[in-house]
């Protein structure tokens, strides 16, 4: 008998602990917790600015759930990409194309999740959040994924709005419904998105390349994605100040979302100017950079506004 349970602790301990690595990191790994943690912080933003009156315990549940749908989505985004994953130099050391995953693991656990996470945000919070968490997946993994991003360099445009909706996400589950202040939310992220993923693929252009991806410095030149970036940040900047005239937001915003956006158009326009050699990959690699900080700042000030 002592023999038996031995074995069985053994054969745990290899599942748990492999040779080639920790396991429990490797499906972490699939659920891109970098993008959870962007989703978590816009429908905290979302929650917060809301209207409406939600105990702690209920809020912190309802942002697990969305990270988890998050997570989920990200782990059926992995299976389904595998195949393009190990051809591009940013993807190839995903635990997938790495060998750390079964592709048919990463469909399981993306399954059971969105599945969980979904239901319980229902039970939770409300069946309207609920539903927006389903739309968040569905159209992140069946319009983007499967049918957007390997077919028109519109993929990012539209496919954008899958991580758009976290902070209406957010919102709904405060206040059960779809309000201005929530679109509002979403349009900036929606508008946010072209030129922060553009600006990344004008020097990753040969991953998309070999990948058969047809983003739009593939499709139509990097000519005419500085273009495109230069013309979606003007469209992004006067977005950003509708928190002020919704009355989501004051002053403080104001002035913010004015120096961050004054800076954002400045990268732009650098990225639309420098067009050869080094300065073109410095300016589309610092415009990538900035745009996450620049997101963040937004809506931590928005944030902040909300709780003071």
């Amino acid at each position: 008998m002592s023999d038996i349970r031995e074995e069985a602790v053994s054969r745990a301990g290899r599942v748990l602990f492999p040779a080639n690595g920790f396991v429990f990191s490797d499906y972490l790994a699939l659920m891109k917790p970098r993008v959870m943690s962007l989703v978590v912080f816009t429908a905290l933003v979302g929650m917060a600015a809301a209207p409406g009156d939600m105990s702690l315990s209920t809020s912190l549940i309802s942002l697990v759930l969305i990270a988890i749908g998050a997570g989920a989505s990200g782990a059926l985004n992995m299976w389904y990409d595998a195949d393009i994953d190990i051809k591009m130099q940013r993807t190839a050391t995903r635990p997938i194309p790495r060998g750390q995953v079964q592709a048919h693991e990463a469909l399981y656990l993306g399954a059971v999740l969105s599945v969980f996470s979904v239901i319980a945000l229902g039970f939770a919070a409300n069946w309207t959040a609920a539903a927006l968490l389903a739309l968040t997946i569905g159209f992140y993994v069946f319009i983007y994924t499967m049918w957007l991003k390997r077919r028109t360099p519109q993929n990012i445009v539209i496919g954008g709005a899958a991580g758009a909706f976290p902070p209406m996400v957010g919102w709904a589950a405060m206040t059960g419904t779809v309000d201005l202040g929530g679109i509002v939310l979403f349009l900036i992220i929606f508008l946010w998105t072209p030129p922060h993923f553009w600006a990344l693929s004008l020097y990753r252009t040969g991953d998309y390349q070999r990948a058969g991806i047809p983003m739009l410095p593939v499709v139509a030149g990097k000519d005419h994605t500085r273009f495109q970036i230069l013309l979606y940040s003007l469209l992004l900047i006067p977005v950003t100040l509708l928190p002020l005239a919704t009355g989501m937001a004051g002053m403080l915003y104001a002035a913010v979302a004015a120096v961050l956006g004054a800076l954002f158009l400045v990268g732009a326009a650098t990225v639309f100017i420098r067009r050869t050699g080094n300065a073109a990959e410095k300016a589309a690699r610092g415009l990538f950079r900035y745009s996450i900080l620049y997101l963040f700042a937004l809506f931590s000030v928005l944030l902040l506004e909300a709780i003071k």
